[in-house]
């Protein structure tokens, strides 16, 4: 499966190189081709149409290549729990969409100021939980993408888009990324506008995206993040691997594959030192789950009791189960965001570690498509906000591909982009079996 480079096609379409009409048809043969197998996008008639009015649009604004802005031309997918003008939001539910209505993103918005065109709204887990959309596994239809940024993860692999926006609560862009073989970003939590994005658990919500490759995605999140400032290290970073409870949730063939790759990364002279963490590590599972189960209660207060017919039976669980939280218990498991996020800065800074990695997934995507496989290996980094990238790195058996999951300290995404370019060259290497 080839993806599509953002940085490259960024640069070839506002330098002219490649016309931004014939991009759109070329694109147009290739969506007619793979999605109606892979079900990455919610229906829309007359999409290249559209696509080809609001290039005209974008064209006329910025006819010479000077000024054109960083994405000029760039097709992004926007999971269906962002408000985007023009489409309906359904949250990938039965719930009438005006329901659902609101202003736009602000990250929408800030992409489409910054000359990207939106392809479509892609598909999603129910209200970003656990029901499954249709969408396939672009390496093999029989296997889960992941969730619930399915569509966002899928398109982008499948070439469809060389951006796709998503949106993690607990492992819902590194999982689905790992699956797909794509680069998945989740910044410190609240670096990218939340504003406009029908929430799941506003206090572990995170908005973030998928891209081909490291450079890429830090193309854009130049453009979105909050206060952006580029920032060279000119030294490799000390890797620790959160050894414990937590690291043992993977299954024996990712933790072998994990092993394999720690060792490629100390011969590429990166130096790599195992550190126990988070011994409270079923403590941090438990009170994460409370949060989302509490948070979702709240957030569909209004929509669940008069609309409960229409919510998938693993939604209504969730909220069921939160509507049994108190408050003063939620206020509890919040306070342990912050612990865990003060418990793995303390021991970067006693162990002298730039960056965590760890896999980003238990295993390769599942067989089947009524589950969209375990968020277990993301949950901790999503519960203290810390910012991570899941990057491509092979496949433990030379069949679906599996991620590498890197975390750095709180609002150091700017270092954590830096870094995992680096880190990136060492696991697309050729290598017998691993890609």
């Amino acid at each position: 499966m080839r993806t599509t480079d953002l940085a490259g096609t960024s640069a070839s379409l506002r330098s002219g190189t490649v016309v931004l009409t014939d991009y759109l048809n070329q694109l147009e043969v290739l969506f007619r081709e793979r999605e109606p197998k892979l079900h990455a996008f919610m229906p829309e008639e007359g999409r290249f149409e559209r696509l080809r009015r609001d290039a005209e649009i974008l064209v006329e604004k910025f006819p010479q290549e000077a000024p054109r802005p960083a994405l000029f031309g760039v097709p992004v997918g926007v999971k269906d729990i962002f408000h985007v003008d023009g489409f309906p939001t359904t949250g990938g539910s039965r719930l009438p969409p005006e329901e659902l209505a609101g202003p736009e993103a602000t990250v929408v918005t800030q992409l489409k100021e910054a000359g990207a065109l939106i392809l479509g709204k892609t598909a999603t887990t129910e209200f970003a939980y656990f029901a499954p959309a249709a969408t396939t596994n672009p390496h093999d239809p029989a296997h889960t993408p992941g969730g619930s940024s399915s569509g966002s993860a899928a398109a982008v692999a499948a070439g469809l888009c060389p951006l796709a926006l998503g949106t993690q609560t607990i492992g819902s862009i590194s999982r689905p990324a790992s699956y797909c073989g794509v680069v998945g970003y989740k910044p410190t939590y609240e670096r990218i506008s939340r504003s406009g994005v029908i929430p799941l658990a506003p206090s572990v919500d995170h908005i973030g995206l998928f891209a081909p490759d490291v450079a890429g995605a830090e193309r854009v999140a130049a453009v979105i993040c909050e206060g952006w400032e580029a920032v060279y290290e000119g030294r490799r970073p000390v890797l620790g691997i959160p050894g414990g409870a937590y690291l043992r949730r993977a299954g024996s063939e990712a933790r072998k594959w994990f092993r394999d790759v720690c060792r490629r990364l100390s011969g590429a002279d990166f130096e790599v030192r195992r550190v126990d963490a988070m011994a409270d590590f079923e403590g941090i599972e438990v009170r994460h789950h409370a949060i989302v189960a509490a948070e979702a209660a709240r957030v569909h207060a209004d929509w669940y009791p008069r609309f409960r017919a229409l919510y998938h039976p693993k939604t209504a669980l969730l909220i069921e189960q939160g509507l049994e939280i108190s408050d003063s218990e939620l206020q509890t498991a919040l306070v342990g965001c912050e612990s865990l996020r003060e418990e793995l800065e303390s021991l970067m800074k006693a162990e002298q570690i730039d960056l965590w990695i760890s896999p980003a997934a238990p295993g390769v995507a599942p067989y089947g498509l009524d589950s969209t496989g375990d968020p277990i290996m993301n949950l901790p980094w999503t519960h203290c906000g810390l910012p991570t990238l899941a990057i491509p790195a092979g496949s433990p058996s030379g069949g679906l591909p599996i991620g590498l999951q890197v975390a750095a300290g709180w609002r150091q995404d700017e270092r954590l982009f830096g870094w995992s370019r680096e880190i990136e060259q060492v696991l697309t290497a050729a290598k017998p079996g691993h890609g």
